[in-house]
């Protein structure tokens, strides 16, 4: 075990795992922003203004294709429901 830590340690001293941390954020922070774009769309839609059957039909936009939905309600729905309101 301490022949690992050692290793470990050299490997941090050679820069060997800059490249490792780069791909984790790389794929973390894409994800992350995935992941608050669709929550803030949902709670958005439940917030709006907007008919019951309106925010299911949003809900299941979302739900069925989360990026591009989340993308739509932002541009067109969230504008329209305040229109309406």
């Amino acid at each position: 075990m301490h022949a690992f830590a050692q290793q470990v340690s050299l490997a941090a001293d050679n820069g060997e795992f800059t490249g490792g941390l780069a791909l984790i954020l790389l794929i973390t922070v894409p994800l992350l922003a995935y992941v608050v774009l669709v929550i803030g769309a949902l709670i958005s839609v439940l917030g709006s203004p907007q008919s019951f059957g309106m925010k299911i039909v949003w809900i299941v936009l979302v739900f069925v294709a989360p990026f591009l939905g989340s993308i739509l309600w932002f541009v067109i729905g969230r504008s329209n429901a305040r229109r309406t309101a």
